[in-house]
């Protein structure tokens, strides 16, 4: 692929924020789609606002492209407030999850077309749209119509469109939501690399966790209309605020339960069946008195089999109730005497082959249990 940088058609700032949103506010009939948000998307950046659906995560990214105007507060792109700018004067372009090709025109004359509504010159006009076609492998098709062309394909014409107008921001609504899954995650590998090569900031809506923990540089997690955590995929799966952000990130054991004392750096959990669990100590330890809280363990986490390592905080005998053998890994589900019954994911490193029935012990860290606000 070419390693061609977009050259973007907006005014030099001093800012480091492509993209600020400060308390803004969506409400739509009386009823509040996205509440109070703070964000900060840095120059060069992909990043993903990640929730499911009904969230205000698409009413986030239509605001930052102007199509819906905020109820309250301010969007800036490049440091300049976007009030009563219209989309087509924003330095922005959306790739939707149909494409929104025109089928009557050829792959040329769709990513030509916005820069004929601009009076583009001829000559620029043909460098630029060959150039786009380029960095997305696509100008060997350039004569061909979107019926012509695969859904990949057509979802890098989309891409070329949105590119060959040299954006401050490319923003993607659900860009992959329509592959099937193998083209999907070549897609996402290609994504990558394209925005790696561009410099281009990209800002993605999708629902889909496993896409944005492998594309983004930061993640934005969105809950009821509010953002509940930012962060890079590490921090989001490894160090989830709220038990909505480990449950929905993933999978993962919830258990309720309520703190006990600290000792040393460990802190006991007692869960609603008796079965104490020792949890890494947080903030939360000191700012919720009432100590209860919701335990996280994810399931890769844990392990099976006996261990004799003092260091293993968490240690329990068990009966194996349910193996599921998905080819690089297996899903078992472990109960616990107190009824627990805990999920365990393993990768296939032998042949050895566990029944429904076996007794069983499983084993994980406290530094691998948290605590989390109910």
């Amino acid at each position: 692929m070419s390693q061609t940088v977009i050259q973007q058609d907006v005014a030099e700032t001093d800012t480091m924020f492509d993209v600020e949103l400060r308390k803004v506010f969506k409400v739509y009939n009386g009823e509040t789609a996205v509440r109070n948000i703070d964000l900060n998307i840095r120059q060069g950046e992909f990043f993903s606002i990640l929730g499911p659906s009904g969230c205000g995560k698409t009413t986030t990214l239509r605001m930052i492209a102007g199509f819906e105007e905020p109820t309250g507060g301010e969007v800036l792109i490049r440091g300049q407030s976007m009030a009563n700018v219209p989309p087509y004067k924003r330095p922005v372009n959306t790739v939707f999850q149909s494409y929104a090709l025109f089928g009557h025109m050829s792959v040329w004359d769709n990513v030509a077309f916005g820069l004929r509504l601009k009076d583009c010159p001829k000559s620029e006009l043909q460098q630029r749209v060959g150039e786009s076609l380029e960095l997305v492998k696509m100008d060997s098709l350039a004569r061909r119509f979107p019926a012509q062309l695969s859904g990949g394909q057509q979802q890098r014409v989309a891409l070329a469109r949105a590119l060959v107008n040299r954006p401050t921001v490319v923003l993607l609504d659900e860009p992959l939501g329509a592959l099937d899954l193998k083209l999907r995650k070549e897609m996402q590998l290609e994504l990558t690399t394209l925005h790696r090569d561009l410099g281009v900031t990209f800002v993605m809506v999708t629902h889909d966790q496993e896409e944005a923990l492998s594309l983004s540089d930061r993640i934005a997690v969105m809950n009821i209309g509010k953002i509940e955590q930012i962060g890079t995929p590490t921090e989001i799966y490894e160090q989830p605020c709220t038990a909505f952000i480990a449950d929905f990130i993933g999978d993962t054991n919830l258990m309720p339960a309520e703190l006990a004392t600290l000792q040393g750096e460990t802190v006991e959990a007692t869960t609603r069946s008796g079965l104490k669990i020792w949890v890494k100590p947080q903030a939360l330890f000191k700012e919720n008195p009432t100590r209860e809280v919701l335990v996280s363990i994810r399931p890769e986490k844990i392990q099976l089999g006996s261990t004799d390592s003092s260091e293993i905080a968490n240690r329990y005998d068990g009966t194996l109730k349910h193996v599921m053998y998905l080819g690089n890994h297996t899903h078992y589900q472990v109960e616990l005497p107190s009824g627990d019954v805990i999920t365990v994911f393993q990768t296939n490193r032998s042949s050895e082959q566990l029944k429904p029935g076996m007794p069983i012990q499983i084993y994980w860290s406290a530094s691998d249990s948290l605590a989390l606000p109910v």
